[in-house]
């Protein structure tokens, strides 16, 4: 035994010297993150600046000073992993937001989302491709296969609508907000879905039958992914109600919670599912249900702890795409013809426009047909914000051509370094050009947005945490007060229809699914828990 620690002993200093490189990068690092949280809150009411650019600038300024001080030799601290993106940064901002979405909006607008969402980027991925065919064979930058030309649209139909979203409020927006909030979730989903399924499938003898087999993959996907994260939301919730943890400890519920979150994305990753959608729709069900059925200190600790890291991961990854953007590595593999990569990365960001038009007025326009109601149209106004906030590029499309066209961060061929350069080109274009006039764009088009509807918060919701649901009466009084339209006039019928979807989905969530998975109304009671002194009052009928 003694050999052994004397062993171990001798090999510390040695241990320690080689990694010292790596702990000064994660100081560095950690120092920037603060920094940018620094700066974002004092750039807050500035009108051209968010947090997105405000770190996308303390990266590519950090990349400049040490690419000073090694003369040339990198600009990174750390090196970019599609791994490190997909397991560790990307499923805690995709839970959160699902876990502080308003869902009755979201629901509400469901069919509309899933156009956008869906349909739509498989239109702009359509769009980009032909686009890419067509001018990259005049511009002689490699040999790409149609599996290639495919992959870069699924490449750049992938969206980053977060400069967007943090400019929007959605009690003042709430329409808005959701379709653009709930089109970024399911349009990263569906590039991922498309980008995976192209990546699996041989295109070199592509038929009728493997375009029918590549379309039903896609929706097997997506619907099992779908289920899988509501099957762990509900499992999570079902133990944490039947066992009810916080009777003895706060800390093993909020664990558990955080960790059959991840687990709903790990599962997927496991089976080849798609992992967004799954933690996804487990951040809902966990939201409906088993955020509801933890003591009230775990609801506080869980609705701030899943929106921390959801901001520490999006300032994560905008700062490491600053720094990236610079890797000398890349740019020295084009450094022979600057104008064919500015003349690519211009014909993308000129195809991202145009594909993104192609579906967001045709299908703004059919959305409308189906909707009686004026206040759930997508006016002009609105179908520009939306048309708008899908131009930015990020992370996502990042992290898949890294996949598609390196080895390990690194590639030799002079195509796949100009395809790398020009998706760096894009995403710091796009977040910085495009995301710094969001503000004034929004300002000018939606100027006097008031929060006419929020008496229709969903209290369900961890962010509306102190909001109560409205059931009818209160209803019917709220409105008394409010000049709301009566449900006896037409007007009020399309406001507050009686038999809807969300009507029955309500009788059978509070028939069925409450007594056995818990949520509002159904939160267990332990008399003399030190936490839940007095019984929950019964909203169910919300």
């Amino acid at each position: 035994m003694i050999p052994l620690l004397d062993s171990l002993l001798s090999k510390m200093p040695s241990l320690s010297a080689s990694d010292h490189a790596s702990v000064v990068s994660l100081n560095l690092f950690v120092a920037l993150l603060c920094a940018c949280i620094v700066l974002g809150h004092l750039l807050e009411e500035n009108r051209w600046m968010n947090e997105s650019i405000t770190a996308l600038l303390i990266g590519l300024a950090t990349g400049v000073v040490i690419l000073l001080i090694s003369n040339g030799k990198s600009s990174h601290l750390l090196v970019f992993s599609e791994d490190l993106f997909f397991i560790y940064l990307l499923p805690p901002i995709i839970f959160n937001a699902g876990f502080q979405v308003k869902k009755k909006q979201f629901f509400r607008n469901f069919v509309t989302i899933m156009l956008f969402g869906a349909i739509g980027t498989v239109v702009s991925c359509t769009v980009i491709t032909l686009g890419v065919t067509q001018f990259f064979k005049k511009l002689d930058i490699g040999t790409f296969d149609l599996g290639d030309y495919l992959a870069i649209g699924a490449i750049f139909a992938a969206t980053d609508s977060v400069c967007t979203l943090q400019v929007l409020n959605q009690d003042e927006t709430p329409l808005l907000y959701s379709l653009v909030f709930g089109e970024g979730v399911v349009n990263d989903a569906t590039s991922v879905v498309v980008f995976n399924a192209i990546q699996s499938f041989d295109l070199t003898h592509l038929n009728h039958e493997a375009a029918f087999r590549l379309l039903g993959n896609f929706f097997y996907l997506f619907l099992l992914s779908t289920l899988l994260g509501v099957a762990t939301g509900l499992i999570s919730a079902y133990i944490i109600k039947k066992l009810y943890f916080g009777r003895h400890s706060t800390d093993r519920e909020v664990a558990l919670m955080m960790l059959m979150a991840y687990l709903s994305y790990m599962l997927a990753e496991l089976f080849d599912l798609s992992g967004i959608l799954t933690v996804f729709f487990c951040g809902i069900v966990m939201s409906h249900y088993t955020w509801h059925n933890v003591t009230e200190s775990s609801r506080i600790t869980t609705k701030h702890a899943f929106a921390t890291l959801s901001f520490l991961a999006e300032t994560f990854i905008f700062l490491y795409v600053g720094m990236d953007a610079l890797d000398i590595d890349k740019w020295r593999s084009v450094s022979d013809s600057p104008g064919t990569s500015v003349a690519v990365s211009s014909i993308l960001i000129g195809l991202l426009m145009l594909g993104r038009a192609a579906f967001v007025f045709p299908l703004s326009f059919l959305s409308n047909l189906a909707k009686k109601n004026q206040s759930e149209k997508i006016d002009f106004k609105m179908q520009v914000v939306i048309w708008w906030s899908g131009l930015m590029r990020g992370a996502v499309s990042m992290a898949l051509a890294y996949n598609k066209f390196t080895r390990a961060g690194k590639t030799d061929l002079r195509g796949n370094a100009i395809m790398i350069t020009s998706t760096i080109t894009v995403c710091l274009f796009s977040t910085v050009v495009f995301g710094m006039l969001t503000k004034p764009l929004i300002r000018f088009l939606l100027p006097h947005q008031k929060a006419t509807t929020s008496f229709l918060s969903d209290g369900n919701t961890p962010k509306s945490i102190q909001i109560p649901l409205i059931d009818q009466d209160s209803f019917i009084e709220f409105a008394g007060n409010h000049n709301v339209p009566r449900p006896d006039s037409i007007r009020g019928f399309l406001t507050r229809p009686t038999r809807t979807v969300h009507y029955y989905w309500r009788q059978f969530d509070d028939s069925f699914m409450r007594p056995v998975f818990g949520g509002r109304g159904f939160v267990p009671f332990v008399p003399g828990s030190p936490t839940e002194r007095d019984p929950p009052t019964d909203l169910s009928r919300a």
